[in-house]
């Protein structure tokens, strides 16, 4: 009866874990609780949702991905996520996440799945033809301006700097020149 009594919280704190930090905060359920990142090895990775490019810890197991961290390492946030960079698990992991190409016609109602290359080559087709339509040579004042201004690209924040100077380049090249980035705005 008495050791049923010393396994109550209360008790327990009254036998030397005054702030119930030890023993006292544990039952023999939570005893048996190991961390999802103990078997886990941990793999360095920058947080995808913004520009600021936080450090992130994410811990793998059996080629799962089982928990995300701060990386305190990291000389930019220290360990710190924002709440965004804390649920990066749930953009690997979402039961609502696509993994197919979704197209919805001019007018439609409904989406329809479609082969990457098939969309590749409509997004392709749709650049050179409107590029074509909207090419501009000379101003108005007979000025040579090689311009296309019938095309504009806004990037995503979740882009580093590599691709956004990639995507630069290929705008230039194709003669766009209303190439913008969300994490400038």
């Amino acid at each position: 009866m008495e050791e049923h009594a010393k396994s109550w919280p209360l008790l327990r704190q009254l036998d030397g874990d005054r702030l119930a930090l030890g023993a006292a905060a544990q039952s023999e359920r939570t005893k048996a609780w190991t961390a999802r990142t103990a078997q886990a090895r941990a793999v360095r990775s920058v947080c995808p949702y913004c520009a600021v490019g936080c450090g992130q810890l994410l811990y793998v197991k059996d080629n799962e991905l089982v928990q995300v961290e701060g990386d305190p390492d990291s000389p930019i946030s220290r360990g710190r996520l924002c709440p965004k960079g804390s649920a990066t698990r749930t953009l690997v992991q979402s039961p609502l996440r696509e993994y197919k190409v979704k197209y919805r016609r001019p007018y439609g109602t409904q989406w329809e799945e479609l082969e990457l290359d098939r969309a590749m080559e409509m997004i392709a087709d749709r650049v050179l033809k409107t590029r074509r339509e909207t090419w501009e040579s000379k101003d108005a004042e007979g000025k040579t301006i090689n311009r296309c201004a019938g095309i504009a690209h806004l990037g995503g924040a979740t882009l580093d700097n590599e691709e956004n100077y990639l995507i630069k380049k290929l705008y230039t090249a194709l003669g766009i020149v209303q190439v913008e980035n969300q994490a400038r705005i």
